[in-house]
């Protein structure tokens, strides 16, 4: 369950950073672990009056709504959550001298520990960004006597950080000088390299947080030669698991030194995903009758008890809408989140808005635990978890043959 509670966080996390206030308009709450509720609100009271002495209207106006409507929120507990308590709110129109005051609340999957008030023109996230970072960090070192890359497998994307050629020359002899001299000469070339390369990976390693260790692959026998010299710094060479052989380089060849680095990283996540995502679309491609995709089918598979593994994409992002009219005409939708807006009613052709919204992740991961499925959160850096997102980003293995 805490991958979909950290999911739920990244998700309102990123909507959080695309809001800009147009005033300090925009209200950041949060209330640590085993704080008193009722204090926070004493101290909100207060705020309330301070606000009082705000020159402009317009953001006098909006503060004191935000405020209130987190009062208003702060009612709904008796007491601060066991994780503490998150609540966000403010003014997101970009019209000048309109106010669409919104608010959002959640509770942390890790303690709050961090008390903050603030009024600014942007919310302050950087203590619920620390909580869903990623905590499984790996260094990935790629060399031969051509060229180098550096990279990191942070949870389960892969980034190339520094690519770099070398001045090596192949074994050929050329310009008339004699074979040991030239041989000398490459020696000297490739030792000059393999120590830029030390380098850079140093600087690039050696103040990485959460890294667990470093693969060096390559396609030949110099990634040997680089493992076994002094060509890293003593803190960043003891961090080096194992030495792989891979056919490629560049970022390709990183994805080719992790899926190749299962035995030495087994219990990190990605190899996990993998592993599972391979299952699954084992049985979709032998036709197995096992695999199933789109929210119909999920869903059905689900309340029938028949699903096994309920794989959900981070990608995933859709809610049901009701929606109401002042004529009195109401509808139901189900869009994306962030397509999430007012829309014409069909009846008189006024604003028809969205008065209440249910996740649909809450929904599947609810019937999930009813039925004792067993649920996996996809990401979708990796080649086939961007294909789970393209297949509507829910799917799930079956227990048996419909």
């Amino acid at each position: 369950m805490l991958d979909i509670k950290n999911q739920k966080l990244k998700a309102l996390i990123g909507e959080l950073e695309k809001i800009r206030g147009r005033h300090t308009e925009l209200v950041t709450v949060l209330i640590p672990a085993g704080f008193s509720i009722h204090n926070v609100v004493s101290q909100l009271r207060q705020e309330q009056s301070t606000a009082q002495n705000i020159k402009s209207k317009t953001v006098k106006k909006n503060v004191m709504s935000a405020l209130e409507k987190v009062l208003g929120h702060l009612k709904l507990y008796k007491q601060t959550p066991e994780n503490g308590l998150a609540v966000f709110c403010g003014n997101v129109s970009q019209q000048e001298g309109v106010s669409d005051i919104e608010i959002w609340a959640i509770e942390p999957p890790e303690p709050l520990r961090t008390r903050i008030y603030r009024c600014d023109q942007v919310f302050i996230i950087d203590t619920l960004k620390d909580m869903v970072r990623e905590r499984e960090v790996y260094g990935l070192l790629m060399v031969d006597k051509s060229e180098a890359d550096i990279g990191i497998l942070k949870g389960k994307k892969v980034t190339l950080l520094k690519h770099m050629d070398s001045m090596v020359p192949g074994k050929t002899k050329a310009g008339g000088q004699s074979a040991a001299r030239f041989a000398r000469v490459r020696e000297g070339l490739l030792h000059d390299f393999m120590k830029k390369v030390g380098e850079v990976a140093n600087a690039q390693f050696k103040d990485l947080r959460d890294m667990k260790g470093i693969i060096i692959g390559g396609s030949g026998p110099i990634k040997e030669m680089f493992a076994e010299g002094d060509f890293l710094a003593h803190d960043v060479k003891r961090k080096v698991l194992g030495i792989v052989p891979t056919a490629y380089m560049g970022e390709h060849g990183l994805y080719e030194l992790v899926e190749r680095s299962e035995e030495v990283i087994s219990e990190a996540s990605v190899v996990r995903e993998g592993k599972i995502l391979e299952k699954f679309f084992d049985h979709f491609a032998k036709d197995t009758g096992l695999a199933t995709y789109g929210l119909k089918e999920v869903m059905e598979a689900l309340r029938g008890g028949n699903m096994e593994l309920l794989l959900i994409s981070e990608g995933f992002n859709l809610i049901r809408v009701h929606y109401k009219c002042s004529c009195g005409h109401e509808e139901d939708d189900m869009i994306r989140r962030d397509e999430l807006k007012a829309k014409e009613c069909p009846s008189c052709h006024s604003r028809l808005n969205p008065v209440g919204e249910k996740d649909v992740m809450d929904e599947l991961v609810k019937l999930a635990e009813q039925m004792g499925t067993e649920i996996e959160v996809i990401s979708s850096d990796t080649r086939r978890g961007q294909q789970l997102k393209e297949m509507g980003g829910v799917a799930g293995i079956l227990r048996f043959k419909q």
